[in-house]
C-alpha cells in the first residue's frame, strides 16, 4: 500500500515539475521571440531613423528669433491605412507651402519613407485616438518647443490656406497663452457625458486646433496625468480639459470662428459641390476633405484664388507707380527715372518683364473711352428679371450662366471687401438681391459695371439695428495688356528665353533710346512692333499652321448628307479639289446621298470621276432611300467602314465653302477624349439688291441661287480668304449643324450619336448638343461617387468595369468663329408639314438671311407700304 501510494506521489511530482518546466520553456521561447522582434525593430529604427530635425527638414540653427519659417509648426494625426492617400494629398497641396514645417504622426509601426513621419512608439490606430493625439503634443514640446511661435493639431482631413494662416497668425500676440479653434460644449447626444463645468469648453478637433508656444510649455508636462484621467471618448474634449487645468485658458469664445475654422456636416460628400461659397473664400481651414481627390481639387481651386489676389495686388502697385510718375512729371514714354536708372530692372524682351505701368496702372473710370463719333460709342446692356441689349441678334433673353456666375463673383468681392473690417466696428453689411444693372464691354478697357443692390445693414455693437439699404456699384474690371506668348520647338513659354539681337537691345541702345527725342521714340517703338511681329510670323511659319513634311496628321473625313443639289455639289467639289486633295493631302470625303433619279446618277459619276483622278484619296459615298433625314445620313455615315477610329469627322453641309485654315482649325481643336469643335460660320445674307427684299408681292424664287455676270465678293480662287462684313453676312451664333469629333467618341454608347426620327433638316443638330452637355454634366455624379467611395479616380480603370467613366472622357465644347468658313446662301423654303420646333427654326434661320439690321432698317423707314402695313396691322392688334 505504502509502495503505491509513493509511486503515484512520485507520479504527481514528476508532472506537476514538467508542467513547470513547460511554462517556464514557453515562456522564455515567448520572451526571446518577443525580444528578438524587438531587437530586429531596433536596428531597423537605428538605421532608418532620423532625428526629429532631419524628418522636417529643420537646421540646427534655425530659431524663430533669426528665420522667417519658424513661424507654425503643423502636427497631422493620421493612420498606417490613410498614408499613401490622405497624408500624402496633404502634404502634395497644402502641406509644402506651411510657413513653418510639417509632420505626420501615426502608429510606431508604420513607414512612409517619402513623408516627414513620426511613427509614435507605443502608439496604435485604434479610435479615438486619445493616445495618439497627446503623445503627439508631448513630441512636439520634446523636440521642437522653442523652435516654433505656434503649434498646430490637424486631422489629414483639414485643408489649411496657409497664407492666411500665416497672416492670422502674425497678428497674434505668440508670447501669451492661447488655445485657438472653434469652441464647442458637445452635441445634445453628449449632453452630460463630457464632465464640463458649466464655463468650461474644448476647441473642436476637426477643423483644427492651434497653440502657442507658452500653452504647450504649460501643459506638456502634465500629459501623463491627463492620460490616466480621462472622463470621455472624445480626445479634443480631454485635451481641452487638460488645457483648462494647466494653463488655464480656455478655447477663443468667438463667433468668427466659425467661419475662420469652418466644419462643413455634409460628411463625405463636402466640398464635392461647387466651391464658389463665402464660407470657402473666408475660411482658413475646411473640415473635412475626406478623399484625396477633394483635396487635390481644393488646393487648385485656391490656388486659382491666390493668382486672383496677387493680380490684383500687382495692379494697384501699377497704379501707385502711374501715379508717382505722374507727379515727378516723367514722361509716359520713358522708361527711367533718371539716365541709366530704370522703373523696372527688366525691359519688355526679358520673360521678367512686370508690364507697362501706363497701361496696367490706369485708374479706374466709366469714362475712360470718350468717343469721337456716334459709330465709336458703346451701348449698355440693361440687367433685370432679364438680359436686353440693343445690338444683339435676341434683344431680349434669358441672363447666360456665364454672366450670372460673373455677376456672383463681382458683388462677392465687392461685399468681402466692404466687410473686411466690419467686425472690428461691430457692424456687418449682407447682401440680399440685385434689382437691376447695366453692363458694357469695352476690348481695350475692360468691363463697366453699374449695379443697385439690396443690402442689409447689421449693428450689434451699442444701439442694434437692422436696417435694409439700397446702393449703387460703379464697378470697372479692367483688362490687362495684350501678350503674345510664342511656343517655338516645345519650349514654354515662362521659360523661353530671347536670344535674338533685335530683341536684346544693347546698353548703349537704351541709353540712347531713354534721351531720344519724341520721334526717335515712337520709331522704336514701331521698330520693336515690327520686329515682334516679324518673330511671330517666322515661328507661325515653322511651327504654326504650315506643318514641316514628315509631321504626322490626323486625317479628316468630310461628312456630307446629301439629297439632289447637284449644282451646289458640283462647286463643293471643285472645293474640296482645290483644298483638300491639292494643298492638304490628309482630307477625305464621305457623302451620304438619297438617292433621286434625276440628280443622283450625276452625282455619282462626278465622285466616280474625282476619285479616279485621285486613287490614293479615300473618297466614297453612300446610298441611301426613303425620306430625307439628316440624322439618319449622318448615322449611316459615322458607322460605315470607310472611316476609322482614329479619324476626325467633319460633319459639313453642301452650302459651305472653306480653305486649308479650316482644316488646320478642325485638328488644332478637336482633342481626343476631350474636346469637340462646333465653329461658328460666317453666313450670307440674300445678295440680291436691298430694294427688291420685301418689296411688295416679293416671293423666295424656287429654284438654285440666280448666276451673276460679276460677283466681286465670291472668290472664284477657294484660296482667297473671302470678304467679311456687317452688309454681307453674320455669324451663325446658333446654328451647331458643323461638327468636328472624332470618330472613337462619336461612337461612344453614353453619347448616343445622332437622333434618327427627325425627318427633314434641322433639329438633330440641338438634339447631338444635348447628349454632349448631358454627358458633361456627369461630372458632378463622378464627385457623388468619389464621395461616396464609388469610385476612385487615381485607381486604373478596368475597360468594361460598371461605374462612371474616368474624368478625361469628358468632351468640353469649344466655339469660336470662324471666317475660313463660309456659307454660301440660298433660298430657304420651309415645308408647312415640319414638326413645329423645327419649322419655327426654319422661319427664324430664313429671316436672319434676308440681310443686316441696317439694312432693314432704311428698306423698312424708307418704304410707305410696308409703314402702312405695320401701322394696319399694330391697330388690328388693338391695345396689349
Amino acid at each position: 500500500m505504502g509502495v503505491v501510494s509513493m509511486t503515484q506521489r512520485k507520479k504527481i511530482l514528476y508532472g506537476l515539475f514538467g508542467i513547470i518546466v513547460g511554462l517556464c520553456i514557453g515562456a522564455l521561447l515567448r520572451n526571446y521571440r518577443t525580444l528578438e522582434i524587438v531587437s530586429m525593430c531596433n536596428t531597423i529604427n537605428s538605421i532608418k531613423q532620423k532625428s526629429a530635425l532631419d524628418i522636417i527638414g529643420l537646421q540646427p540653427s534655425e530659431l524663430p528669433t533669426n528665420s522667417q519659417n519658424n513661424l507654425v509648426f503643423v502636427g497631422v494625426m493620421t493612420a498606417k491605412d490613410f498614408l499613401q492617400g490622405r497624408a500624402r494629398a496633404v502634404y502634395e497641396t497644402w502641406g509644402k507651402r506651411v510657413p513653418g514645417k510639417i509632420a505626420f504622426f501615426s502608429s510606431q509601426d508604420s513607414v512612409a519613407p517619402d513623408l516627414p513621419l513620426v511613427a509614435l512608439k507605443g502608439v496604435d490606430d485604434r479610435y479615438p485616438p486619445q493616445k495618439k493625439s497627446f503623445m503627439m503634443l508631448h513630441y512636439m514640446y520634446e523636440h521642437y518647443i522653442d523652435r516654433f511661435e505656434w503649434f498646430a493639431r490637424a486631422d489629414d482631413d483639414v485643408y489649411i490656406r496657409t497664407d492666411r494662416l500665416e497672416k492670422f497668425l502674425r497678428s497674434i500676440d505668440s508670447s501669451k497663452p492661447q488655445f485657438i479653434g472653434q469652441a464647442g460644449r458637445g452635441n445634445s447626444e453628449d449632453f452630460g457625458l463630457l464632465s464640463l463645468e458649466f464655463d468650461e469648453n474644448f476647441c473642436m478637433g476637426g477643423p483644427g486646433v492651434i497653440m502657442s508656444r507658452e500653452t504647450l510649455r504649460r501643459v506638456a508636462p502634465h500629459i501623463p496625468t491627463c492620460l490616466k484621467n480621462l472622463y470621455s471618448t472624445h480626445e479634443d474634449v480631454e485635451v481641452g480639459r487638460c488645457v483648462q487645468k494647466f494653463a488655464g485658458i480656455p478655447c477663443t469664445w468667438n463667433y468668427e470662428m466659425q467661419s475662420i475654422l469652418h466644419h462643413n456636416s455634409s460628411g463625405n460628400r463636402a466640398f464635392s459641390g461647387n466651391l464658389k461659397s463665402k464660407e470657402i473664400h473666408s475660411a482658413i481651414t475646411l473640415h473635412p476633405v475626406k478623399k484625396p481627390a477633394f483635396m487635390y481639387r481644393l488646393h487648385a481651386y485656391m490656388l486659382g484664388l491666390q493668382a486672383q489676389e496677387l493680380r490684383q495686388e500687382s495692379l494697384l502697385l501699377h497704379r501707385d507707380i502711374a501715379q508717382m510718375t505722374a507727379l515727378l512729371q516723367i514722361p509716359r514714354i520713358n522708361k527711367n527715372l533718371a539716365p541709366g536708372v530704370p522703373i523696372f530692372p527688366e525691359d519688355e524682351s526679358s520673360t521678367g518683364y512686370l508690364g507697362d505701368h501706363n497701361v496696367l496702372g490706369a485708374t479706374p473710370d466709366l469714362n475712360r473711352h470718350r468717343p469721337r463719333t456716334l459709330d465709336e460709342l458703346i451701348e449698355w446692356d440693361f440687367i433685370a428679371k432679364s438680359l436686353y441689349s440693343g445690338m444683339h441678334p435676341n434683344p431680349k433673353r434669358r441672363t447666360e450662366s456665364s454672366l450670372k456666375e460673373g455677376l456672383t463673383d463681382v458683388i462677392r468681392e465687392i461685399m468681402e471687401h466692404i466687410n473686411n473690417f466690419s467686425r472690428q466696428r461691430g457692424r456687418v453689411i449682407e447682401f440680399r438681391e440685385l434689382l437691376y444693372g447695366y453692363m458694357r464691354v469695352n476690348s481695350l478697357y475692360g468691363q463697366d459695371l453699374i449695379l443697385d443692390l439690396l443690402l442689409v445693414y447689421k449693428k450689434y455693437r451699442g444701439k442694434k439695428m437692422t436696417v435694409p439699404v439700397r446702393r449703387h456699384l460703379y464697378i470697372q474690371r479692367s483688362f490687362t495688356e495684350i501678350r503674345v506668348r510664342e511656343i517655338v520647338d516645345g519650349v514654354v513659354p515662362s521659360h523661353a528665353v530671347t536670344t535674338s539681337p533685335r530683341a536684346s537691345p544693347s546698353t548703349d541702345a537704351t541709353r540712347h533710346y531713354s534721351n531720344a527725342t519724341g520721334l526717335d521714340r515712337i520709331s522704336h517703338r514701331v521698330k520693336s512692333l515690327f520686329n515682334g511681329l516679324e518673330r511671330l510670323t517666322d515661328t507661325l511659319a515653322n511651327n504654326g499652321l504650315s506643318p514641316s513634311p514628315g509631321t504626322h496628321r490626323d486625317r479628316i473625313v468630310l461628312v456630307i448628307p446629301l439629297s439632289g443639289r447637284s449644282e451646289t455639289f458640283m462647286r463643293f467639289l471643285r472645293n474640296f479639289e482645290e483644298v483638300a486633295l491639292r494643298q492638304d493631302g490628309a482630307t477625305d470625303l464621305l457623302v451620304s446621298m438619297y438617292v433621286e433619279p434625276v440628280e443622283t446618277p450625276m452625282i455619282v459619276a462626278l465622285l466616280d470621276n474625282l476619285k479616279a483622278r485621285y486613287p490614293d484619296s479615300r473618297i466614297n459615298y453612300l446610298q441611301l432611300y426613303g425620306n430625307f433625314s439628316r440624322g439618319v445620313a449622318l448615322d449611316r455615315a459615322i458607322k460605315s467602314p470607310h472611316c476609322n477610329p482614329e479619324d476626325i469627322l467633319f460633319l459639313i453641309d453642301v452650302d459651305m465653302v472653306f480653305t486649308v485654315q479650316s482644316l488646320d482649325r478642325i485638328r488644332h481643336n478637336v482633342i481626343r477624349h476631350r474636346q469637340i469643335y462646333l465653329p461658328i460660320v460666317f453666313s450670307e445674307y440674300d445678295p440680291r439688291a436691298p430694294s427688291t427684299i420685301l418689296s411688295p408681292g416679293w416671293a423666295p424664287p424656287t429654284t438654285e441661287r440666280p448666276k451673276t455676270g460679276s460677283d466681286p465678293d465670291r472668290p472664284r480662287n477657294f484660296s482667297i480668304p473671302y470678304r467679311i462684313t456687317n452688309d454681307n453676312g453674320y455669324f451663325r451664333q446658333f446654328g451647331y449643324g458643323l461638327v468636328g469629333i472624332y470618330k472613337a467618341d462619336l461612337l461612344r454608347p453614353d453619347l448616343k450619336g445622332f437622333s434618327t426620327d427627325i425627318t427633314g433638316w434641322g433639329l438633330e443638330d440641338v438634339k447631338f448638343l444635348e447628349n454632349v452637355i448631358a454627358l458633361n454634366q456627369r461630372g458632378n455624379q463622378r464627385l457623388q461617387a468619389i464621395a461616396d467611395g464609388r469610385w476612385d479616380p487615381f485607381v486604373a480603370t478596368v475597360q468594361d468595369a460598371p461605374g462612371p467613366p474616368p474624368p478625361s472622357e469628358e468632351l468640353s465644347i469649344f466655339r469660336a468663329p470662324d471666317p475660313s468658313l463660309v456659307h454660301i446662301f440660298h433660298p430657304i423654303h420651309c415645308d408647312t408639314s415640319l414638326e413645329e420646333a423645327q419649322y419655327k427654326m426654319c422661319l427664324g434661320t430664313k429671316a436672319n438671311t434676308i440681310g443686316s439690321y441696317s439694312m432693314l432698317h432704311d428698306r423698312f423707314t424708307h418704304s410707305q407700304a410696308l409703314l402702312m402695313f405695320a401701322r394696319t396691322h399694330s391697330q388690328n392688334r388693338g391695345p396689349g
